[in-house]
């Protein structure tokens, strides 16, 4: 996969430059006059051969980090950055005068190709290892319920390109199955039989989740041992849900310390303007789909075309959530006939063909149309475009430990609950995106949901 990467950013850092050019000096190419762009032409392949070498030199083709989360994104940008003032100082210094259009254009244009290449490339990956292609093989070593967390979120996130073979635990004998979500792993032996099955497994890393006996010293050692092996060691944090953005490490002779910045739930006012802005300019442009979505709710069974239902809101204050009314109007006293046939997780009422859902409701569904009327609550405040899932009352009155949290901002017509599956997610995950969102709330990752929601809406997965 680095050969395809080194490949694809030459590629498409000389497609900037070319579409720099061309929009630069239109008509000049590919034989630019001295007068013409000529400069600009000579420079350009130097420019591309150092953007190229500061993407390597970031390490931003690391098979650690290519393919899965934002580490690969932030060092493709800081390779940009570093060669974007590179060329400016070098350009001043000895005064070669590069047209601004030209660098304006090819900078962007490049930062964007070589991102979009990123981004496919992801996309194959992530096919790839969810059939289970390009995984490596780890072990997990630590106490079993440390074991189990871990390994749950490895097996559940192939993407991560990871593969439990096994765990090593004192706390479970050797031969028995433990279970890590939607698979088992064999308990191949205990915490002192690590490096043995290591070197037999030839196993590419061994994950140690949570505290082991003998504390950091044995972790160092196994360490040094498993480096003579070529094999990686790899510590799970006990901080879980945590962005990297809120951890700050501070090195006390050799110790470091990781500092967790608490949530900040007051500083909003951009959150709430992009809201106002984006809930306004919805409605002005979505009207004439407001009316042909009342329009076909009337004439399909003559009800009222709007649905309202009371939600809990920010800080546990009651409100009216409007949507499209996509059941027939005697829903509410045939639920109880329906109980029993819950498809539901936890306090949720589901049903994956629910009779009460007329014609017109199963298209709105879908489509997520009928969800469009809360444009209004995002514009009288009660709601936000992004942000955890309203919740009824009645799920209120269950909430256990800290699910409350989920209560300290805003609910959102979109989250990570919608994107990540909506209906088919279980209760406890359910609660656990909202919670993440609240705790690791930024604009960008609003801005993220917001760009995932339509693909997530086109699939259709878990809305019923």
């Amino acid at each position: 996969m680095r050969g395809t990467l080194v490949v694809l950013d030459l590629l498409f850092l000389a497609v900037a430059f070319l579409v720099a050019h061309v929009t630069r000096f239109p008509g000049e190419s590919p034989l630019p006059r001295p007068d013409a762009g000529l400069l600009e032409f000579t420079v350009a392949p130097v420019v591309v051969v150092l953007w190229h070498a500061m993407l390597g030199a970031a390490r931003s083709r690391d098979p650690r980090v290519v393919g899965f989360g934002n580490e690969e994104y932030r060092r493709v940008l800081t390779a940009s950055l570093v060669t974007g003032a590179t060329v400016a100082v070098v350009a001043y210094a000895v005064g070669i005068d590069l047209a601004r259009g030209y660098v304006a254009v090819a900078f962007p244009v490049g930062l964007g190709l070589v991102a979009a290449g990123r981004k496919a490339v992801r996309t194959v990956l992530a096919r790839r290892r969810s059939r289970g292609v390009g995984l490596v093989d780890v072990l997990v070593v630590g106490d079993a319920d440390d074991v189990r967390y871990v390994g749950r979120r490895l097996v559940a996130t192939p993407a991560a390109g990871y593969r439990v073979v096994g765990v090593l635990t004192d706390c479970l004998p050797a031969g028995r199955a433990i279970g890590l979500g939607d698979t088992t792993v064999p308990v191949i032996g205990g915490i002192d039989d690590v490096l043995d099955v290591a070197r037999r497994r030839r196993v590419a890393a061994v994950l140690v989740a949570g505290a082991v006996p003998g504390g950091r010293e044995r972790i160092r050692r196994l360490g040094w041992q498993l480096e003579a092996d070529g094999i990686e060691l790899v510590v799970s944090s006990p901080l879980a849900d945590v962005t990297s953005a809120r951890v700050h490490e501070r090195p006390v002779d050799g110790l470091p310390l990781m500092h967790v910045e608490m949530p900040d739930y007051s500083r909003r006012a951009g959150k709430r303007a992009f809201d106002l802005a984006g809930a306004a300019l919805g409605i002005v442009l979505l009207a004439p789909v407001f009316g042909l979505v009342a329009l076909a709710i009337r004439v399909d069974d003559g009800g009222p075309v709007l649905f309202r239902q009371t939600r809990v809101g920010r800080g546990g204050a009651p409100f009216s959530i409007c949507k499209f009314r996509t059941m027939c109007v005697d829903a509410e006293q045939r639920l109880a006939d329906l109980r029993t046939r819950n498809d539901g997780a936890g306090p949720l009422f589901k049903l994956h063909d629910d009779p009460r859902v007329t014609r017109v409701g199963r298209f709105l569904r879908r489509t997520s149309l009928d969800e469009l009327p809360q444009l209004w609550n995002v514009l009288v405040g009660t709601m936000s475009l992004v942000g955890p899932r309203p919740a009824l009352p009645s799920e209120v009155e269950r909430y256990r430990d800290f699910d409350d949290r989920r209560l300290l901002v805003t609910p959102g017509i979109t989250g990570l609950w919608q994107v990540s599956g909506r209906s088919d997610l279980d209760w406890a995950e359910g609660v656990r995106l909202d919670q993440y969102y609240v705790e690791n709330w930024s604009f960008l990752h609003d801005v993220v949901i917001l760009a995932r929601t339509l693909p997530s809406v086109l699939r259709s997965r878990g809305a019923y």
